[in-house]
């Protein structure tokens, strides 16, 4: 069984259904398993600064599917809730990001794992932290807390626990 780490965000209401929904789409496929999820953070938009602010969190998933059929499954909950990809980084319905793929450091022409920015991303790290502390990156050896670490306290702040 494999197990991977998928980062959700929304910026478009209503927000929380659309991480709902996603996951709820995951848990049907009879090939994953949802095990964790992290709470939900508010968060500031980074890149495109012109839009909402974002609620995302991170789940752990075992699955029998592979990384690239993993990413096909999370690709075809994005165009069945919505997304459109007009503006890079800009508002969505839902992102889903495979973080993390066992312990695998691969790039590929449509998916690389680990996430290219996954440490440093304070809304990634934050609810990945929460759920899987002992997680060590394969490209650097270094433990999600001390990524932490290295991150802004600005940015830090800006990754906020939701109260629904």
């Amino acid at each position: 069984m494999n197990v991977a780490y998928i980062g959700l965000g929304s910026n478009i209401e209503p927000r929380s259904n659309y991480l709902h929904d996603a996951i709820q789409r995951l848990s049907a496929n009879k090939q994953v398993e949802v095990i964790n999820k992290s709470s939900i953070y508010e968060t500031e938009p980074v890149g495109y600064l012109e839009q909402d602010h974002f609620l995302n969190m991170v789940i752990e998933v075992h699955t029998s599917l592979s990384n690239l059929e993993l990413l096909e499954a999370c690709q075809q909950i994005e165009e069945t809730l919505g997304r459109e990809r007009t503006i890079e980084n800009g508002p969505r319905t839902i992102d889903l990001d495979i973080l993390l793929y066992n312990s695998e450091n691969r790039a590929l022409d449509t998916l690389r794992i680990p996430h290219p920015r996954l440490h440093e991303r304070a809304f990634v790290l934050v609810p990945l932290y929460e759920i899987a502390p002992h997680i060590v990156m394969p490209t650097s050896g270094k433990l999600i807390e001390d990524m932490l670490n290295d991150i802004s306290k600005k940015e830090m702040n800006s990754v906020v626990k939701w109260n629904e």
